[in-house]
């Protein structure tokens, strides 16, 4: 072990509803757990306007300011909350080696993954600039927004196939913009797509640029087979072209699918290797919402409270 090592008890990567709960958990349980937030302190909430569908918020909150009562409520209970990022791991031995920031290394007797996940973007600038004012990935958190208005979603496969259903129920039209000539959506899901009355599925079409001033008024889109440019006259612009697990430093030792999201024992937090457990995003590619990412933030921290007692650690 280098000389600038730190052993801590519980070790917390990333810092989302499922880190955060994770700590809340594990410090009342006297693991004096240390988290590291990562390059997003907050998570996806942090990115997210409003959140109207987490218990406890009648009135709704500001995705920032719910992870700030998180994370005041985990550092209440004696969680030690850093800047910093884990760059590279090592899984041999029964205490866990993590660096941070390619230089710090800590060793620690249990390890909480809650890297969580991103979501993939198109690229463009203006999607960019409008990302929260009318630009969203998420439309099961961000749809409620749009009521009786006119959107467009960007997709294909079987996510953006249910997203755009799910706007179809709260929004007066749904424009699908589709890259090929077919989805790849199962063939259930496209049929619910095809009869679904509001749903206009533009195949062939790529986004040129989301148009707007402080919030979307348009898409601006191209027939990649004749070059024909048209402008839809929508007020919400929804990017479902997939979400990419942050598990890259983990691939050689935990066991993941083949899109990098981490396996968990069905049931439980734990993951091939003892002592290492994951929850949130990281390792749920099906739900995604922040209620259950803090679901399974306790139950990282009550599996890796059990596996410490069992290991006579103390």
């Amino acid at each position: 072990m280098s000389t600038n090592t730190e052993h801590v008890k519980c070790l917390i990567i990333g810092s989302g509803p499922a880190g955060y709960t994770a700590a809340i958990y594990a410090a009342r349980a006297d693991l004096k757990p240390v988290m590291y937030q990562g390059l997003q302190p907050g998570g996806q909430l942090t990115i997210t306007t409003e959140v109207e569908n987490f218990p406890g918020y009648p009135e709704g909150a500001m995705g920032p300011e719910m992870m700030e009562d998180f994370k005041k409520q985990a550092e209440r209970f004696g969680t030690d909350v850093r800047w910093g990022y884990a760059t590279k791991v090592d899984f041999k031995g029964p205490v866990h080696k993590v660096i941070i920031d390619e230089e710090k290394e800590i060793a620690a007797d249990a390890v909480i993954i809650a890297t969580g996940a991103s979501a993939k973007w198109l690229g463009l600038e203006s999607e960019k600039r409008l990302n929260g004012f009318g630009v969203s990935a998420c439309a099961v958190c961000d749809g409620y927004f749009f009521r009786n208005q006119t959107v467009a979603i960007v997709g294909a496969g079987d996510t953006a196939a249910e997203e755009a259903t799910y706007l179809a129920k709260l929004c007066t039209k749904v424009y699908m913009i589709v890259r090929k000539g077919e989805m790849r959506a199962s063939k259930a899901m496209q049929h619910r797509v095809m009869n679904t009355k509001n749903i206009e599925v533009l195949f062939n079409t790529e986004t040129a640029e989301v148009l707007g001033d402080k919030t979307v008024s348009g898409v601006k889109v191209r027939n990649n087979k004749t070059g024909e440019e048209k402008i839809l006259d929508v007020t919400g612009f929804f990017v479902a072209i997939g979400h990419q697990p942050n598990t890259e430093i983990f691939k050689g030792w935990i066991d993941m699918d083949e899109t990098g999201y981490i396996k968990t024992i069905p049931g439980t937090s734990k993951t091939n290797i003892a002592g290492v457990f994951a929850a949130g995003d990281a390792q749920d590619k099906i739900y995604r919402q922040a209620v259950t990412a803090a679901g399974t933030g306790c139950m990282a921290a009550l599996d890796a409270e059990r596996y410490l007692a069992e290991a006579g650690i103390h």
